[in-house]
């Protein structure tokens, strides 16, 4: 007979004592549990007591979490956290160096606890910390737990930044100025600086002011990779802060310190393999500095802007002024009127006797006007050759240059997504990005010189203008897709990527599906597909038997904290557990807290998860939705939380726990994955029928013969 369901089976220790084996009633008050312990080891003063999970992050045990205990979890007997937390308060004011450091270091560990650091900050002991260091005195080591302690106990938002010392801020600000000081106390008055950034408007303008570019710049230099990626922290959290005229201040002025070049060649290409952590800071310096486009690209053109009228014309009189035997200002009012426009239909505007129209639809808006002048001022012979080649063709074989810049602008927008909201997770930065001050601009230089090349390939007419457009955002993507590493690479292979070899790779594709679409190859894929799921499945649990790591994400910041998942070998248990940055591959034994597959309920994704409920719903979040996923166990009680590093893993895994609970896999990778399952063992099985067609219906059986006379018969033997 099962034991009742609000009793479970744990073990109790205590230094220096027999544990004790007890059926814990979560009905029965915990003063009364721990009365009941404390008398079987004959201790008075059951109140002075808590229990506290032996493992994991040692969290004591309250009413409120009570819930969570499972059978055979190992508790210990321990002080209660307001004597803890009485103790290193007293601790922490001791003249003693040697008691101060080691109640300190205590302190920064059991801060982790919400329940101790309740009753800590209940003492006013938030107040003793920051005396410690307001007063200056404490250094390296013992500075170092100090920071800790005040970073996990800001952690549980009982206290808001807002109300910090104005001398305390700016003594955390001066552990980062200064030369001088340890690397461990530099990195957590930086990540201090992070968390206090993005909570009020008037802590990001202190800090902003406090914490110079140059400061961070000179952090950024260092060998210290932590420290490194602790000052990018920083640098990202001032940019997100900012209002877009001081971001865009912002940017100009590390552009002008050479950060893209310093992050290419010390970042990227160092000899230490880019974090997650870092590859996350340099997608959202990317993103960043690519939204600066995004004003100009939602602005239209003003005909009435004297400033934007002198770009357009500035437009024409590079490609044609020297055209001109008379300067045009001889020329009559309708003469001259009748020469401009004559010259911006030569240009590619569609509106010639109005260029300014043509630039009216935002997006591109003004970004396809800013890139046109760029063009023709860095690269005057390329542009020049574009306009006028284009104007010696025949009518309908030119290639209008603005008409095919303003579509190509708006194109480079979509596929570097200027204008869209930076992902909490997302890892996916460009190389090539950081390897130029005006990216875009370059990138619209290479693409357009692309696009009259691709014109001139197809032969094309103006009827063919959106299937030009279609095979050079083709070719654009397939080469971005393989992470360039510089600007001139990119050019290289787009320009190798020409019209004939996009036609091959097209008919390639299509000629391989035409071949799976033949009815006996349908058949003989739906014989071959429970076999290939059954593959995908054994892979998929592989996968979790690996294990995973995920980062914990909170509503106020993207946090470094880490923890790990895997399944056991044998199938039948999820093994968790929180690690330390730099860990990739925990044993099973490490991770101490467990679920039972058996005890898994149901799989929860995106916006049923209630971490995603917690979380508020702004633009921001929606990649976080994206990769959201929850376990549901324990009579449908409890939930562990995910936020998969990246599309693949929420596909791997999704499936995988789909698997454990028995229904089938759905999601996208699956499909992708049996599709290339199926064509590569299509290919095997029918590699002997190459070049041969093979018909729909399946041939006729032959009638029988009208007699068998021609088999063998086996009854005489030879002479």
């Amino acid at each position: 007979m099962p034991p009742p369901k609000d009793v479970v089976k744990i073990a109790i220790q205590m230094v220096g004592a027999i544990p004790q084996l007890i059926d814990l009633q979560q009905t029965k008050p915990l003063a009364s549990v721990l009365k009941d312990v404390c008398d079987a080891w004959s201790l008075p003063n059951a109140e002075h007591y808590a229990l506290q999970y032996t493992d994991g992050r040692q969290t004591y045990i309250t009413e409120s979490n009570r819930g969570e205990i499972k059978n055979g979890s190992i508790l210990r007997l321990t002080t209660s956290p307001d004597q803890e937390a009485e103790r290193l308060y007293s601790g922490i004011q001791s003249n003693n160096s040697d008691v101060k450091t080691d109640s300190l270091k205590k302190l920064a560990s059991l801060s982790q606890d919400v329940t101790f650091a309740q009753e800590f900050i209940n003492r006013n002991g938030l107040k003793q910390i920051f005396y410690i260091v307001e007063e200056g005195n404490a250094t390296g080591e013992m500075l170092a737990h100090t920071l800790k302690a005040f970073m996990e106990l800001m952690e549980h938002d009982f206290v808001s930044w807002e109300t910090l010392s104005a001398a305390f801020i700016k003594k955390i600000v001066s552990y980062v100025n200064m030369n001088a000081v340890d690397a461990s106390v530099q990195q957590l008055s930086l990540s201090i600086l992070e968390n206090m950034v993005p909570t009020s408007r008037p802590l990001f303008e202190l800090v902003k002011k406090e914490v110079t570019l140059d400061r961070l710049l000179t952090h950024l230099q260092v060998t210290n990779a932590q420290l490194q990626l602790k000052a990018m922290a920083l640098l990202i959290a001032l940019l997100l802060a900012a209002t877009e005229a001081e971001r865009r201040d912002m940017m100009d002025y590390l552009r002008d310190k050479n950060i893209r070049q310093f992050i290419h060649k010390n970042i990227i290409h160092s000899s230490e393999p880019l974090g997650d952590e870092m590859a996350h800071y340099l997608y959202v310096l990317q993103s960043v500095s690519l939204n600066l486009c995004e004003r100009r690209m939602r602005t239209s053109m003003d005909p009435y802007s004297q400033d934007q009228r002198d770009l357009l014309q500035s437009l024409r009189q590079t490609a044609f002024e020297s055209e001109s035997e008379a300067p045009a200002s001889n020329f009559s009012t309708e003469r001259r009127r009748s020469l401009c426009a004559k010259e911006f239909r030569k240009l590619g505007f569609v509106n010639n006797s109005n260029p300014a129209e043509d630039l009216r639809r935002a997006p591109p808006g003004l970004l396809a006007l800013d890139n046109m002048v760029y063009f023709s001022k860095h690269t005057p012979n390329a542009y020049s050759r574009f306009v006028l080649e284009n104007s010696s063709r025949e009518d309908k074989h030119e290639c209008p240059f603005a008409r095919s810049s303003i579509q190509l602008t708006l194109i480079l927008c979509e596929i570097l997504h200027v204008g869209e909201p930076c992902s909490e997770t997302a890892q996916a930065f460009y190389p090539m990005f950081f390897g130029q001050d005006h990216f875009f601009e370059e990138l619209f230089c290479i693409c357009i010189q692309l696009v009259n090349k691709t014109w001139k390939e197809m032969r094309a007419t103006q009827e063919d203008f959106d299937k030009v457009l279609q095979v050079v955002r083709e070719q654009i993507t397939r080469t971005l897709s393989l992470k360039p590493t510089s600007l001139e690479l990119f050019k290289t292979r787009v320009n190798a990527l020409n019209y004939s070899e996009i036609l091959k790779l097209r008919q390639t594709e299509r000629l391989h599906q035409e071949e799976t679409l033949a009815v006996p190859v349908l058949e003989l894929r739906e014989r071959l597909k429970p076999e290939l799921l059954e593959l995908i499945r054994q892979q998929r649990l592989l996968h979790l038997c690996d294990g995973t790591l995920f980062r914990k994400i909170s509503s106020r910041r993207r946090q470094d904290k880490l923890w790990y998942c895997r399944l056991s070998p044998n199938h039948k248990v999820l093994h968790y557990g929180d690690v330390e940055e730099g860990v990739h591959s925990p044993p099973i034994e490490s991770l101490l807290e467990k679920i039972p597959v058996a005890d898994m309920k149901m799989l929860l994704v995106g916006k049923e998860c209630p971490h995603t409920k917690e979380k508020s719903s702004g633009k921001q979040n929606k990649d976080v939705l994206e990769l959201a996923f929850s376990i549901v166990y324990d009579m449908e009680e409890y939930c562990l939380n995910f936020v998969a590093p990246t599309r693949y893993e929420f596909c791997l895994w999704t499936d995988g726990l789909k698997v454990l609970l028995g229904k089938e896999m759905t999601s996208e990778r699956t499909q992708t994955d049996l599709d290339v399952l199926l064509s590569m063992e299509l290919k095997l099985r029918l590699l002997d029928l190459e070049n041969i067609s093979i018909p729909d219906p399946p041939p006729p059986v032959p009638k029988p013969p009208s007699n068998l006379n021609f088999c063998y018969d086996f009854s005489h033997t030879e002479q």
